[in-house]
């Protein structure tokens, strides 16, 4: 088939370095401009670079103005998207004759929209994934072709996750095509009772609510890993980012965010809208980050126990 292609980011390199290497003919390239946005600066891979190394006609747009055009011309088949930015309407993603198939990085219905490994590690989730579906006028809610999970792990990070799940595309994509070659045209309905649908992160989402359980927490900081910004709170009126932390061994009590009493490798920072009744645990802060970027054992910042972390300096 002749394959136009959206995409952006590592996502957008990893799912045309797939096309390029099938059975398909890449006949146009659209993606975005670099940017400064702080996540956008994140796993970013340029998608242009990677298609004019191979000759491919490339289109940087923000949004797909004037697109149409250069699309009739290509004559694609079909169009592949993944982690392009805004909306395409329903001009462009008709166009060809099987339409566009999106690739997004979660499982569908649930985490629709931005950020979805994120939020389904600060949730709880027990895995996470890749879904190929045909985009539709709802954004990630076309019917699926294909999808692949793997496990959370204990420990994982949004790091972590990034890695597996990106490791899915290739094989998603290749073989969500073939079976679009093949003829097939019946695709699994989305349950839409299930969907759920999440906004972009910002960094106001990484502030550290001490009322939170601390097990929740513990999934915030290790969803806001490097080289995401990390999950922050205040000291003594300073910004203080926690690097590296774990649910406590024993159970603490008193005012949220209280600096209470070393464990194991760590710092004890009293947590939960609760912990006034002493069953909760804390929040172990093992590695800490200042504002000048001088990251610290947290034994080593917290030189005395007592006083607290903020959500305001």
């Amino acid at each position: 088939m002749r394959v136009a292609m959206f995409g952006y980011q590592t996502w957008g390199h990893r799912t045309l370095r797939a096309l390029l290497d099938s059975e398909h003919d890449v006949v146009l390239v659209v993606t975005h401009p670099k940017s400064d946005h702080a996540y956008e600066k994140i796993w970013s891979d340029s998608v242009a670079d990677l298609a004019e190394e191979h000759g491919v006609p490339v289109l940087l747009r923000n949004r797909p103005d004037d697109v149409v055009t250069h699309l009739k011309e290509a004559e694609p088949d079909i169009i592949v998207a993944n982690n392009w930015r805004t909306w395409l309407p329903p001009e462009i993603f008709t166009l060809p004759r099987h339409g566009t198939l999106n690739v997004h990085d979660s499982l569908l219905p649930a985490y629709a929209g931005f950020s979805p490994l994120i939020w389904a590690l600060i949730n709880g989730e027990p895995e996470v994934g890749v879904t190929a579906h045909m985009m539709d006028e709802e954004l990630d809610a076309g019917n699926i072709v294909l999808q692949r999970s793997v496990a959370v792990g204990p420990r994982d990070t949004s790091a972590d996750l990034f890695h597996k799940t990106v490791d899915l595309i290739a094989p998603v994509v290749t073989e969500a095509l073939g079976l679009i070659a093949s003829g097939r045209t019946e695709w699994a309905p989305q349950d839409r009772s299930r969907a759920s649908f999440f906004h972009k992160r910002s960094i106001e989402d990484s502030r550290i609510d001490w009322t939170w359980p601390a097990a929740d927490l513990d999934r915030l900081v290790r969803a806001q890993v490097d080289p995401y910004p990390n999950a922050f709170t205040f000291h003594r009126g300073q910004r203080l980012r926690i690097v590296k932390a774990s649910v406590s061994q024993g159970f603490y009590g008193g005012t949220p965010g209280r600096i209470f009493i070393k464990e194991g490798d760590g710092v004890v920072i009293v947590a939960g809208a609760d912990a006034r009744f002493g069953r909760n645990h804390g929040l172990v802060v093992e590695r800490v980050r200042t504002e000048d970027g001088t990251e610290l054992a947290a034994g080593d910042y917290f030189r005395t126990m007592g006083g607290y972390l903020t959500g305001q300096p």
